[in-house]
């Protein structure tokens, strides 16, 4: 739900629960007022561990809450993977409630029952489906993000908007210099949206949402080699995956020089080159979404909305988008 105060969306969802049975983990960089005990951890991809998960396994077995609790998970999308994958996995599932802070938790990490951490230098290696409670989105945090996070979260609405030809081009129309939230507001509900009717018809990602992967085989590894921000990542990912798009399927180009051209005036380029393509096929090889052993499996695009899963794509048709990406 998208609302204007917090407390006043929070306050009616926790009265279901005892008031002894309410934990809250939050982000520690963040100022918000909590009744409750709360575990403030200093959160990022370095700390996306089983390391950091057992830590709020620790603090809810010292604060003897059952499988009747409920975990309030604020902060970006890091901080609600890992919260949401602790409260699945205590006692073998507690409800969960995230409240994302960042955009691209607001769009992507806070909803659709994705939780885990990385492990052994894989990202989300380990994680399972479940889904929150609730998400409550309040705009607000938006106003005092950083603007390389800010882009990091539109890099993935672009992803969201390749899948619906609508939102695609009412994307195209926001003016990312501003970064204003009123207008941006909508466009945050008409992601969740195309993806909650994704995952609504497929919510183990048996097929139909493997379309959420777009630009996530490429991405990963590009931020795995650099650890540069996610939606950035993706960004390249997808700049990548829509050039085999061209190649191997025929897509139209006009997409792909949107989002090249989004990403010279907006984004840095990536900060990987051609040296770095061995590495980033390898990782890509091991990707927890192929299907067999050193495959590279690619969901990428006939047109916009037209997204065709289960691509397998040979390392030399990487390497090559890989080369076009690092020539831009």
């Amino acid at each position: 739900m998208i609302c204007n105060d917090i407390h006043s969306a929070l306050t009616p969802l926790l009265a279901r629960y005892d008031e002894n049975q309410i934990i809250v983990l939050m982000d520690d960089k963040l100022s918000f007022d909590s009744s409750y005990p709360t575990l403030r951890l200093k959160i990022d991809e370095t700390h996306k561990s089983i390391e950091t998960v057992s830590s709020i396994w620790n603090f809810l077995i010292e604060r003897n809450i059952t499988r009747r609790g409920v975990l309030v998970c604020i902060g970006g999308g890091v901080l609600t993977d890992i919260g949401g994958f602790a409260a699945a996995t205590y006692k073998r599932g507690i409800d969960y409630i995230n409240i994302p802070t960042t955009l691209l938790a607001m769009i992507d990490a806070s909803s659709g029952g994705k939780t885990g951490v990385n492990f052994k230098g894989l990202k989300n290696a380990i994680g399972c489906f479940a889904q929150p409670k609730e998400t409550i989105i309040w705009p607000g945090w938006l106003k005092s993000l950083p603007s390389a996070e800010f882009l990091s979260g539109f890099g993935e609405m672009l992803k969201t908007g390749l899948l619906d030809e609508h939102l695609w081009l009412n994307l195209l129309q926001y003016d990312l210099a501003s970064m204003e939230i009123e207008p941006l507001t909508s466009l945050i509900e008409q992601c969740i949206a195309v993806k909650e009717r994704i995952v609504t018809a497929d919510p183990k990602e048996d097929g139909l949402r493997k379309v959420l992967n777009l630009g996530h085989t490429f991405g990963h590894a590009l931020e795995e080699v650099s650890w540069m921000l996610h939606g950035y990542a993706v960004l390249y990912g997808l700049i990548a995956e829509l050039y085999v798009s061209v190649v191997k399927l025929g897509c139209p180009k006009e997409p792909l020089q949107q989002l090249t051209q989004i990403m010279l005036q907006y984004y840095d380029r990536p900060k990987c080159n051609c040296k770095d393509r061995r590495q980033l096929i390898a990782l890509m090889q091991q990707d927890k979404k192929n299907e067999r052993a050193a495959e590279i499996n690619c969901t990428l695009i006939q047109n916009i909305g037209s997204p065709v899963i289960n691509q397998v794509i040979t390392p030399d048709e990487a390497n090559e988008a890989l080369e076009y990406l690092f020539s831009l």
